[in-house]
């Protein structure tokens, strides 16, 4: 079962670019003109105001994000750009699973003016109903495959979920990756932490509470791969395993002990977290009343908006007095709206 659970590729494995952009147009997404004055700027005034120039031979780092329509996926993905729009040099893969290409969630890459590719790329139907669901996987073999169609071997593969939390002093840590480099990671398992070893300046072994008969029981934030490196291994991939997706994939690049990096301070400092945002379903609203009559208020594009990005469902039913009436109940809250300490039906604006 193993053995054919990590083929190269599946037959019904699916790689669609839904949009593409090689551009790097990044600016400030907010005025740089404060409200009020100070006698000195701030750190981050002043980094405003002082771009840095960028070093156009410096490698690409290739960040591969795995993401999957839920209510906090277009959050996480405006989070996380915050962050990489301060990353030079970087090139942000987007694989969505979905076999669809999401036009809300480019809407949101896109504004960033960080160079992308949006992925299309569902995980097989043969491993959905699991229990253990091998999630991310046909993402990041997605990423893989658009690696190597777009012959890219120069630059640096890294792996970084839209939930994890990074220190910028990552991205300047791992540009330079010669095969593979590895650090801490954060908020994993019962240590709290997984990391390399290290002694005199070489990886020795592996601090992680889940051993698993792994070789490389790291955490898939903990490492990146240099493209020259992973060129020489054509057939590198990552098996739908959960839990052995890391140790699969550095196998499968003949990856040995003494070739490994470590960066942060000889794996000292802590660099990316495995923060993890808690997943509810999304909420249905009733409105008891036509939705048209919310336009006249900032409610009727606050709640499309919403409802599009898949945070919650808005429902026109009656409610609670229809479900008595009929017996048609339809789940969720009914909405009210506050006025001086009282609660109102939305009525009460259209009376």
């Amino acid at each position: 079962d193993y053995e054919k659970e990590y083929p190269l590729l599946l037959e019904n494995e699916q790689l669609v670019i839904c949009y593409e952009s090689n551009t790097d147009s990044r600016k400030s997404l907010y005025s740089t003109t404060l409200p009020y004055a100070t006698d000195e700027p701030s750190t981050t005034q002043r980094n405003h105001h002082q771009q840095q120039p960028v070093n156009v031979t410096e490698p690409v780092i290739y960040f591969v994000t795995p993401t999957y329509p839920r209510r906090e996926q277009i959050a996480e993905i405006i989070r996380l750009g915050q962050t990489l729009m301060h990353v030079p040099r970087l090139h942000w893969i987007v694989a969505d699973d979905t076999s669809s290409c999401s036009e809300v969630l480019n809407s949101h890459i896109r504004k960033f003016g960080i160079p992308y590719t949006q992925l299309a790329s569902p995980m097989p139907e043969m491993y959905r109903g699991r229990k253990n669901a091998p999630r991310g996987v046909a993402n990041r073999r997605a990423a893989l495959n658009w690696i190597r169609r777009n012959q890219k071997k120069r630059g640096v593969l890294y792996f970084g979920d839209d939930d994890n939390t990074f220190d910028l002093k990552l991205f300047s840590e791992i540009r330079y990756t010669k095969k593979v480099s590895m650090f801490p990671v954060g908020l994993i398992g019962d240590y709290g932490i997984s990391s390399p070893i290290v002694r005199n300046g070489r990886v020795e072994g592996f601090f992680d509470s889940w051993p698993a008969k792994r070789k490389w029981p790291v955490d898939m934030a903990g490492f990146a791969v240099s493209l020259e490196y992973l060129a020489l291994s054509p057939n590198a991939t990552m098996p739908f395993k959960a839990g052995y997706e890391e140790d699969e994939f550095l196998k499968s690049i003949g990856l040995k002990l003494e070739d490994i990096e470590p960066k942060a301070r000889n794996c000292t400092e802590i660099l990316v977290w495995h923060t993890q945002t808690k997943s509810s379903k999304s909420p249905t609203v009733r409105i008891s009343m036509d939705r048209q009559k919310l336009d006249k208020l900032n409610l009727g594009a606050l709640l499309r908006r919403l409802e599009s990005m898949g945070v919650n469902h808005i429902s026109e039913s009656e409610g609670k007095r229809l479900c008595l009436q009929t017996g048609l109940c339809t789940p969720g809250t009914t909405a009210q709206a506050i006025v001086n300490g009282s609660v109102k039906p939305f009525s009460f604006w259209f009376s």
